[in-house]
């Protein structure tokens, strides 16, 4: 899976925001805790979607909301969408054929934050970082967009065409990283130009640059939190999804940029989600890496222990830790020769979301993308009769009737 390497605000509405009731989610149970334990897990599948095989949840907020994405009949292009109080919510596009919740991108209050592209072709003909998130190519310009009350609006850029947004806190600040006009030797083709991590504030119509570390060219932000800190990459240009432009993993802080340190790697040191409390997930290759090849373990970082290497899940050769709460409750996905697995990480042990849900279920929780503070759970689930990958939600038993 690749990831992300990643003024005045744009006004004007391109998409449009198509909103039906839907019957609510299937109820369906899974195997239960390892070693005979009780079910902890009751699992809801989202089977609401746009006409495709494919959805994802990758968010979802206190108020349950699931924020993510669809696929259109033929699974060429996707939209955002948002499921919501029994009802599915499509975000539309910005005049172009896709969109697209990457991140944990919503806050408490309605907002939605992704990327969407708009009608005109990029001039330089460059693969940004949005193509690894969206079926196929279409060669458009992608915006971050800002997405609320029915409404998608494009987040201005640094100069440059391009931009991506990934998460959006309380306070309506809105991160993620904008293209700059600078042509950057550390490109890799058909990337051309340097890109920044930024922090928007749309309500004051202002954008913030977050700068590299020391010697870098680019950054890029991942990730939010209510107190304003954010989390990201910083490294070269590269393609713009990752390894060399994940160098480092950041926090940045009042402005100043922290390197969070990473598992003996040199790329795809990424931090992906960051708690109230200020700790951090992601993931970062350990040694062997010199070719930039994919093959992380999932991290936790936190400012008095630093960085933990999670591990896998038993058998499994890489993993990727996505999400937070301030529990230290960690949610990804581990992988291996029998394809992605949906673990839990908590107090010292990583475990397969599959072993902690209801018996009777045949499904199987590929990842889990993101986790509530009430410990609710979202992320993709392969229906097994139908052959189609769904956004499920996993609420605890105790909340359960």
């Amino acid at each position: 899976m690749r990831r992300a390497s990643y003024v005045l605000l744009i006004a004007g509405l391109y998409g449009c925001s198509k909103e039906a009731q839907v019957t609510q989610p299937v109820e369906v149970s899974a195997h239960r805790s390892p070693n005979g334990g009780s079910p902890r897990y009751r699992i809801l599948k989202l089977t609401a979607s746009l006409g495709g095989t494919v959805s994802r949840g990758t968010s979802i907020n206190d108020r349950g909301w699931i924020a993510g994405f669809s696929n259109l009949p033929g699974n060429q292009t996707r939209h955002g969408t948002l499921w919501r109080d029994g009802s599915f919510v499509d975000l539309g596009t910005l005049g172009g054929p896709n969109s697209s919740v990457v991140w944990p991108g919503q806050n408490n209050h309605g907002t939605v934050v992704g990327i969407a592209e708009i009608d005109r072709l990029d001039p330089l003909n460059e693969s940004w970082s949005c193509s690894a998130f969206f079926p196929a190519a279409a060669g458009h310009i992608c915006l971050g967009f800002v997405w609320q009350d029915g409404a998608m609006t494009p987040l201005p850029t640094l100069g440059g065409n391009n931009g991506f947004a990934t998460g959006v806190n309380d306070r309506g600040q809105v991160v993620g990283w904008a293209e700059t006009p600078v042509r950057d030797p550390t490109c890799n083709a058909p990337q051309v130009l340097q890109f920044r991590a930024v922090m928007w504030e749309p309500k004051r119509g202002r954008i913030h640059q977050l700068p590299p570390m020391p010697g870098d060219s680019t950054s890029a932000a991942t990730a939010i939190n209510q107190r304003g800190q954010a989390v990201g990459i910083s490294g070269d240009c590269d393609v713009a999804v990752g390894r060399f432009s994940a160098r480092h993993a950041v926090l940045w802080e009042h402005g100043r940029v922290i390197d969070l340190g990473n598992l003996g790697g040199i790329s795809w040191h990424t931090a992906m989600a960051i708690s109230e409390r200020g700790d951090v997930v992601g993931f970062s290759n350990p040694p062997g890496d010199a070719d930039g090849s994919f093959i992380p373990h999932a991290f936790l970082w936190t400012e008095r222990g630093g960085i933990r290497d999670l591990g896998t899940l038993a058998g499994d050769a890489t993993s990727q830790g996505l999400s937070i709460n301030t529990r230290r409750q960690v949610v990804g996905v581990s992988s291996g020769d029998a394809g992605n697995r949906a673990f839990l990480w908590e107090d010292g042990v990583m475990t397969d979301l599959n072993n902690l849900v209801e018996p009777g279920f045949t499904d199987r929780l590929i990842s889990a993308q993101d986790i509530n503070e009430a410990g609710k759970i979202t992320g993709r689930v392969l229906e097994q009769s139908t052959g189609k990958t769904l956004a499920f939600v996993a609420i605890p038993i105790a909340d359960t009737p």
